[in-house]
């Protein structure tokens, strides 16, 4: 099957273990994964020698790593940055051993997540960590990929904006994941992602319903999907499509959807883009 843009998928939510996880990638022709977890461990955890067997073990399959889906960022301001300096210090050794230097963080929990009402006054500080961190992606040749979750300090387009612009890092990119934008943000399309866009090196193929919990297929949901894959092929967006569909269950460190969620999360991807390609003509 040829596919307009790279997919990969987040390939812990169809299973536990490796070997099933590519069985299911290769039915559905997937070559990209993002590694997050195996096993029940997180990649932040594996050893040398198991990241090296993954890389392997994905090789012989047909499957690239695309990306690691670290837990770097997803800790309290509170905490020292040292701690994230050298989580993020093994989380690029460990991505460089599966092969690719595309490492998913976060931006950090303010102390009180109640509500983010007050999030801009800490958006000194997070641009002060997250520029540790770029550092730290410079000296080991790493890319860092920020994903706009809920809670941390860039949940919103605006605070992701003014984020990786007081960075201003070419190591500091920007995931566009819909499904975490919905409730958050007006306008996704319209006018949040012309002005987003140069930063996003990667979309997170999910989609939320508002007011409801969970998640739902590409499409069904308010995230503005079909609209997001239109104006991608409009721009010949050059990046990756990750599904993480969380069709199943939604997590704070991971979803799960299984080799029939992710199925279906594969192909309503792929009518999108193909809906898309018929009215672009």
């Amino acid at each position: 099957m040829s596919d307009r843009f790279p997919i990969s998928c987040f390939a812990d939510e169809i299973d536990a273990d490796l070997d099933k996880q590519l069985d299911c990638m290769n039915e559905l022709e997937i070559g990209l994964m993002d590694v997050r977890h195996i096993a029940d461990r997180n990649v932040s955890k594996f050893t040398d020698e198991e990241a090296e067997d993954v890389a392997s073990r994905c090789a012989a399959r047909g499957v690239a790593v695309s990306c690691i889906g670290s837990p770097v960022g997803k800790s309290s301001l509170d905490e020292p940055i040292e701690n994230e300096i050298a989580n993020l210090t093994r989380c690029c050794e460990i991505a460089r051993r599966v092969g690719t230097d595309n490492v998913r963080v976060f931006s950090f929990y303010p102390p009180d997540t109640s509500t983010n009402a007050h999030y801009d006054q800490h958006l000194d500080e997070c641009i002060g960590r997250m520029s540790h961190l770029a550092d730290v992606a410079e000296t080991m040749d790493c890319r860092l990929l920020l994903e706009n979750e809920r809670q941390i300090v860039t949940d919103t387009p605006d605070r992701c904006l003014r984020v990786v612009e007081g960075v201003s890092s070419p190591r500091l990119k920007l995931v566009w994941d819909p499904a975490n934008f919905v409730g958050l943000a007006n306008d996704l399309m319209s006018k949040w992602w012309p002005q987003l866009v140069h930063h996003v090196a990667l979309i997170h193929v999910k989609d939320a319903k508002i007011g409801e919990k969970g998640a739902v297929a590409a499409g069904e949901g308010h995230g503005e999907c079909p609209q997001l894959i239109a104006e991608l092929i409009r721009i010949d967006f050059q990046g990756i499509l990750a599904l993480e569909p969380h069709l199943a269950v939604a997590g704070h460190s991971g979803g799960f959807s299984g080799p029939e969620g992710m199925a279906r999360a594969a192909g309503a991807l792929r009518d999108l883009v193909a809906a898309s390609e018929t009215t672009a003509g």
